[in-house]
Parts: C-alpha cells; structure tokens; sequence
C-alpha cells in the first residue's frame, strides 16, 4: 500500500512537471516571433504554452509547455512586452498553489512513518522481536511427546551406547531418585562415532523412551553474517527448553560451534563462532539442580572439540557410538526387513558377514536398494540376489553393463582380478573368498569380494601381510600373462603403501625399529604440525615400509609363478562367465567345469526374447459375442 502511493505521488509530481525550462532570452524571443499562445503568471515564475508556429520538431502537432523564471518588481514591463506581442496572447495570474507544496512534504513523511509502524508495531505482534529481531530467535525444532515414536526397540547394533546412556531416562522419567541421595546426572551428553552409525537416532530414542520432548538444531543453524546472532539463538533455545522441561535439547555436528580456539592470529581471534561457544558454555553452566534439561550433541570429530567445552559439568559424558559388528549389522537388518517382504532364501546373517565397517545408514541404504530392484523386476519379494547386488551396488556403485569394453581391457581385467583370487585362496590367514566379478562397478573395471567369518578387533601381522599378497596378485599377474602392467592396481597399490605404513609407523611391526609410535601427531602449533623423530629415522622408516613391500610383493609372485595353470582356469572362467561365487571358484581350483549358461549364451536368449513377437491372443465365444453386439449397437 505505501509503495504503490509512493509510485503514484511521484508520478504526479513529474506530470506537473513536464516542461522546458528556458532563459529569459528565449522567453523574448519566442515572445517576439509571436510562437506564444498563453501565459500563466505567478509569484515569480512563468508558465507558459507554445501556440502551433512554436511547436518544435520533437513533438510535431503538439501543445508545448515551458517555464522561465522572472523578476517581480518588472512585472509591469513584462505585461507591456506580451501586450505588444505580433500575436494574440492570453495572459491571466496563476491562483495560489498550496496542494503540491504540502503533498512534496507531508507523502514522504506519512511513507516513513509507515514503514515503522509496519516493522515495529504490527510486526511485534508475532511476538518477541518481529520479523526485524528473528534473526536472533533460534531455527530448532521442537517435537513435543506425542511425536517422539522412536524408542530403544527401534536402534541395534549399539547395545553398549544404550546402556550408558539408560541412567538419564531413569532421570527424566523419576529426577527425584536423584535429587534424594544427592546425585547429580551429567549435564551433557555428547555422541562421537563415525557418520550414518545412529547417534541422532540414539537421541531420539531416548526422549522418545523418557517421553520428554526433543528440541533438536545443527551446529551450522547458529552462525549467520551478523555478529551475535549465535549467542542470542544459544539464549532462546535454552529458555524454551527450561518453560518445556523436563526435555533434551540435541545439537547435531558440534564441531561446527566448538572447535578448539587457538591464538587469534591464527583462528581469527573472537569471531562469531567462538561467542557462540562462550554462550553455550555460561548457558550449561547456569543450569540449576532442579532444571531437568539434558543437552546431548553429536560430532564425527570428538578429538578436535574445545576442552572447555568436555570438562565436567558441560560434556562430561562421552559416549561412543561405533560401527556394528556383525551381531549388530543382523539386528539392523532385520530391524529394517521389517517393512519389505523377504524371500525364504533370504540370509540376513549372510549379508551381514559381507559387510564390514558398514554403518546403519549403509545398511538401510541395502536393504531399500534391493526393494527397488525386486520392484524394477516385477517380483513379489525380494530374494537373496538382490540383496547381494545391493550390496555390491553401495559398496562398488551400480553395475555398467552398458559400458563398452574393449576385449585387451577386458582380458587383462580378467587375469589381475584371477590373481587375487588365485592369492586370496591360497593363504590360510587371509579372509575367505566370496566371489569374484569383471563387470564394471563405478570407477572400478571388477572386483575381488571376500567374506570375513568374523569381525577383527585385532590386526595380526599374519593376516597384514596376508592382505598385502592379496593386494599385489593383480599386478603380479598382468606381468605374467599380459607382458605388461596397467593403472588397474592403483587402489591395490594404495591400500597396500598405506597398511604397511601403519605397520611400521603405529603398530610397531617392524623388528628394525621395534615397538615405537612414529606416527604423525594430530596436534597443530600456529597453523603448523611436525614429526617427532629425525631425518634418518624417518629414512629407516621408508626402509622398512619398503621392506615389507618387497617381502609380501615376492611371496605373491611365488604363489602365482607356482600355481599358472590354475590361475589361467580362473581368467577364462572369468571371461567367460563374468562372475564367480567361492564355491565355483573351488570347482575350478579342482579341475572341474562349471555347468551354468555362459554369458554368450544369456545374451543370446535375451536377444531371441526381444525378438520374438508377443502371441496373439485368441479369439474366445465370449469375446465374439461380445464384440458383435457392440458392432449391432
């Protein structure tokens, strides 16, 4: 509304205004010439009108106004020279003007006037602030009771997270308990542990176990451009948890707020990040006895956290949240199966075993890609081979059947993919084999699966030796059977310099340089970070890496020149029918042939099956019947 009388004010204005202005020259020229129709005299200014013979050639056939200014002490000369005009001119005195004046004046005032009422009047209605002030009203959400369904039953595979963290629902559900002996609950809670292992939904959980309301916020949500927009939304979020409490406040990705401050020419000194971790601090520290308020936060990085923020009283309970062993990646599963309709062939336990070091998130990532799958092949539940493409599918990416592969690139693929296989097979410490495949999987041209019996806690140097062999079976047989080597054992060669770094570096493995840690130190001094030993022990140290490089590299190229025939039965298996299980690679090893359709032979059903034309459906007495009483109709 005020910006449309904004608009039409000034548009009034310059319509008054639309004339030339000109000198008093012009004036008694244009006067003489005779080109003057009219004249409107006021107080000392004259507006005039051009008559035809005036009109100049930028609007042709149009009247034309013009101003000029004079003095009025020579008014009466100025009526003698238009009375003495060659032609008529019709003169008068202009009446007082006093609407535009106080419009010029009174519109922008009542604009402004406007424009405050709207922002600090009507808009205070909203509450605390206004629309003005909500930068500094916290973006949490809140889920009241009624909303919080997730319990205990519905989070697995962190049994021991949830028996330390069982004492707060004890507190939120019966605080007096505590409040009679005197104890006093942790303060906060904080939940380090890799992404997708379930620290929200432990949160969750235990409000939705209590039956407390969950005010939950990222850390990000605090920072904005404006310096002290973090500190007040610290303030608003805990006051509406104390009118609300008992409840949990949740801050997910911490370290967004509560990073380790460090001198202020290197961390930027007290910027907006730093007083926003100061609020949360003097908020956990104003937090009285009786306040039921529990605040638990969530971080990937649990080592780069500001110790003020970890002391007792503030997070002084860490709980870790780490990933599932295959006792819990069972139970995730089936916790998510729940909802899909499973196959009698369907092995969770199985799965489970084939995916180590797979969070929660990975797992429910497998069991809806295998759903997709099964609904993409039009069955009606999902079957044990979806679940295994889903799995190679999150962890390989999808499969590239599309991709053309020339036959040289396929023939190698297929003979480094043999030697892991043909390694992985004959050492007694490595993991058993699962299956081996050529087909394209994301950035990779095959891959070589094993399946652990068990989760390690441990490493022993046996089975890291073991994985080193492993990792240079590839390699070893492309030299032996393609007269060449590829970039195909790039992601072998990393794994391989990176384990046998940590074995010399971390877990002391080495017998040269015995049980001492060289690794690099996390902690940084002004921006910069150093090692801890000399220039020749580190020279040692690439000895050594060096060493068990060449030690694992010889043993796999021994097993490989013993075993050619062997591992030749494997790559033509493998060009011929793409992919082979454990159990097909043992026949194979043992002299025996496969009988499954070849991949020639499934392209070529395929191709039969496109082609062949859908029958014809028959024409039934029903069907005729019908047909010609519509064509009587």
């Amino acid at each position: 509304m005020f910006i449309l009388a904004a608009i039409a004010i000034v548009s009034l204005l310059q319509n008054v205004k639309q004339s030339d202005t000109i000198t008093n020259d012009e004036f008694q020229k244009y006067l003489s010439e005779g080109k003057i129709e009219s004249l409107e005299i006021g107080d000392n200014v004259i507006i005039g009108k051009f008559n035809e013979s005036g009109i100049t050639s930028r609007q042709p056939k149009a009247s034309k106004t013009f101003t000029v200014g004079y003095r009025p002490d020579l008014l009466e000369k100025l009526i003698d020279r238009v009375e003495a005009s060659p032609q008529p001119v019709k003169w008068s005195f202009a009446k007082p003007q006093w609407l535009m004046p106080l419009l010029s004046w009174i519109v922008p005032l009542a604009i402004m006037i406007g424009f405050f009422y709207f922002v600090f009047v009507r808009n205070a209605r909203s509450g605390p602030g206004g629309m003005l002030m909500s930068f500094g009203r916290s973006k949490h959400k809140m889920h009241g009771k009624e909303q919080m369904k997730v319990t205990f039953n519905d989070v697995a595979g962190i049994d021991e997270a949830k028996e330390e963290v069982a004492e707060i629902i004890e507190f939120l559900k019966h605080p007096k308990k505590f409040q009679k002996i005197g104890g006093r609950i942790p303060r906060g809670v904080l939940l380090v542990g890799p992404p997708g292992c379930g620290k929200t939904l432990l949160a969750k959980a235990i409000a939705g176990q209590a039956n407390v309301p969950f005010f939950s916020i990222s850390g990000s949500d605090f920072v904005e451009m404006f310096v002290g927009v973090g500190a007040s939304r610290v303030r608003d979020l805990f006051q509406s948890a104390k009118e609300n409490s008992p409840c949990i406040i949740f801050l997910d990705e911490i370290d967004a707020i509560g990073k380790k401050r460090g001198p202020g020419f290197v961390s930027g000194g007290h910027d907006e990040r730093e007083q926003t971790l100061n609020a949360i601090l003097v908020e956990m520290d104003g937090f009285d006895t009786n306040d039921q308020v529990i605040v638990m936060a969530a971080t990937n990085r649990g080592d780069i956290l500001d110790s003020a923020l970890t002391r007792p009283g503030r997070f002084d309970r860490q709980v870790f949240v780490p990933l599932p062993d295959v006792k819990g990646r069972t139970a995730i599963l089936k916790i998510h199966s729940k909802k899909v309709k499973m196959g009698p062939d369907v092995d969770l336990e199985r799965i489970a075993r084939g995916t180590p070091m797979f969070s929660g998130a990975d797992l429910e990532a497998i069991i809806n890609e295998a759903a997709i799958a099964a609904t993409m092949d039009n069955k009606d539940f999902v079957e044990m081979e979806d679940l295994e493409e889903a799995r190679d599918k999150v962890r390989w990416g999808r499969k590239k059947r599309s991709r053309a592969i020339d036959q040289v690139d396929k023939k190698l693929t297929a003979y480094h993919e043999a030697g892991h296989t043909l390694v992985q097979s004959m050492l007694k410490d490595a993991d058993p084999l699962h299956k081996v495949s050529i087909i394209p999987r994301g950035p990779y041209g095959g891959a070589t699966f094993s399946l652990p019996e068990k989760d390690r806690t441990h490493y022993t140097r046996k089975y890291c030796l073991a994985i080193l062999q492993v990792c240079f079976g590839g390699r070893i047989a492309e030299e032996f059977f393609c007269d060449d080597i590829s970039s195909g054992a790039q992601a072998d060669i990393q794994t391989a310099t990176s384990l046998a770094r940590e074995m010399v570096q971390v877990w002391g493995m080495s017998q040269t340089l015995g049980p001492i840690d060289f690794s690099a130190k996390q902690q940084e001094y002004f921006g910069m970070s150093g090692q801890e030993h000399s220039q020749k022990t580190a020279e040692v140290i690439d000895a050594e890496i060096k060493k068990l490089i060449d030690e694992t590299y010889n043993g796999a190229k021994e097993i490989i020149e013993n075993n050619r025939e062997k591992l030749q039965m494997i790559a033509d298996a493998l060009l011929k029918y793409e992919t082979l299980d454990a159990a097909e690679v043992k026949i194979i090893l043992e002299g025996g042939t496969l009988s499954k359709p070849t991949v020639g032979d499934l392209l070529k059903a395929e191709q039969e099956k496109q082609s062949t034309p859908p029958p014809i459906p028959t024409e039934t007495p029903e069907n005729k019947s019908t047909d010609t009483s519509g064509d009587n109709k």
